[in-house]
């Protein structure tokens, strides 16, 4: 779930490896800046469960759902949401009750509506340029 890549395809094997360790109704908050490796993980994870669509950033449509072969994965983008209120509104709640999983980028943006097991990962960008994934005990803001 954890690791450094230095290059994209690294980073989805992280992604496919964090896959491979999730329960049904499993909640990940994404956590780093543009361009840290977030969407990169999610489409190694996404395609590690099966899925056949390639996962691509939510960034304009804001969710993205991906039928894997046992479950769905929610795919969501915080970036442009700037109220919980619009989080809600799109119907948070029905989805962390869906079964499925969710993979949320830029979850620290409204971390009171992340439910207390999520899976925090924060993502950054290296000296070198590479990126490293680090798994976070809880998120603190």
């Amino acid at each position: 779930m954890h690791g450094k890549a230095s290059s994209p395809a690294e980073m989805e094997a992280l992604g496919c490896a964090a896959a491979e360790r999730i329960i049904l109704g499993d909640v990940f908050g994404l956590i780093g800046g543009l361009g840290s490796g977030k969407t990169h993980w999610t489409r190694g994870f996404v395609a590690a469960l099966g899925a056949e669509a390639q996962a691509t950033s939510p960034t304009f449509p804001l969710i993205h759902e991906y039928s894997a072969k046992e479950l769905t994965v929610f795919h969501f983008d915080f970036y442009r949401l700037e109220s919980a209120e619009e989080l809600l509104a799109l119907g948070w709640d029905e989805y962390l009750e869906a079964g499925g999983v969710i993979v949320a980028e830029w979850a620290d943006k409204f971390p009171d509506l992340m439910p207390p097991a999520t899976i925090w990962l924060r993502f950054s960008i290296n000296a070198d340029g590479g990126r490293t994934v680090e798994l976070l005990e809880e998120f603190s803001g």
